[in-house]
């Protein structure tokens, strides 16, 4: 009789105890947070944490999934059993979405521009950095950008509020190279980037650093913080429980030499000094 009653007792028991869900990560080319394609395909930093979190979360089989930032927030919408490792929190977003604790700091975004379009910027720089909303108002230049990627709230705010005439979106895949090459070519005269990302993709295309050059943006803070974002249902909410376990000391020590190897050394060796006040007294930012 011992047959039927395990049966009856494997029929009693929660899918959960035997059979994993199916956690699907949702992942865009952002280097070099994330990498697709060449030598160093993989090998991004966000990459190498989420190989971290995979490891360590042996309860769901884990699926990745590449689609654009647009795509990846439709799918965070639903109820799909999905997260996104390389998400920066907004009050809209946090409508929908679980967000882990941060994870990575990284360098903010900055305007990109090449030596021809220096004096362009000139009336609007202060300290060292540029008047965002007066360039955008002054309609005296197209910004180039990425549709749907929040670049910050401060930034996300200014972008809201001004001309269309002064930005020019980019919806498809590859769209940052997409923007250098129409930057390049004058179609638009500065693109709103990470500086780390436009260096990597730059030198794909054959552009040496110097001939770019980031200018930061006033009121925005050096650093911004990526979190994992997961849809906002009972299983999404369970997973960012246990990323913010592995979290807790992942970000301490592990993180910080996996973005820092992507910096230029001045940058990189500050960046590693800095990373370790990064968590100190606050969860968000």
């Amino acid at each position: 009789m011992l047959g039927p009653s395990l049966g009856l007792l494997l029929s009693l028991l929660p899918a959960a105890a035997w059979a994993k869900e199916t956690l699907t990560w949702l992942l865009r080319d952002l280097p070099p947070l994330t990498i697709f394609e060449g030598p160093e395909r993989g090998q991004g930093a966000v990459d190498q944490m989420l190989a971290v979190l995979i490891k360590n979360m042996p309860e769901y089989e884990h699926s990745i999934t590449r689609v654009n930032r647009a795509r990846a927030l439709q799918v965070l919408q639903g109820n799909s059993f999905a997260c996104d490792p390389t998400l920066l929190w907004t009050p809209e977003r946090a409508r929908y979405i679980v967000f882990s604790m941060p994870s990575m700091g990284t360098l903010s975004n900055g305007l990109i521009l090449g030596s021809a379009q220096r004096g362009l910027l000139e009336p609007f720089m202060k300290d060292g950095e540029a008047d965002l909303k007066a360039l955008l108002d002054s309609r005296t230049i197209k910004l180039g950008l990425v549709a749907e990627r929040s670049y910050s709230t401060p930034i996300d705010d200014i972008v809201k509020q001004a001309p269309a005439e002064s930005l020019s979106r980019h919806y498809g895949d590859n769209a940052v190279a997409s923007l250098l090459q129409m930057q390049q070519l004058g179609r638009l005269q500065m693109v709103l980037g990470y500086w780390p990302e436009i260096r990597y993709l730059g030198a794909q295309q054959g552009l040496a650093a110097q001939t770019l050059s980031y200018v930061p943006i006033r009121g925005v803070a050096r650093y911004q913080f990526v979190h994992v974002g997961c849809s906002d249902t009972e299983l999404g909410r369970e997973a960012v429980r246990h990323v913010n376990q592995l979290l807790q000391e992942l970000r301490k020590e592990t993180l910080p030499p996996m973005y820092a190897r992507w910096l230029d050394a001045a940058s990189k060796d500050e960046y590693l000094r800095d990373s370790h006040g990064f968590f100190v007294g606050h969860e968000r930012q």
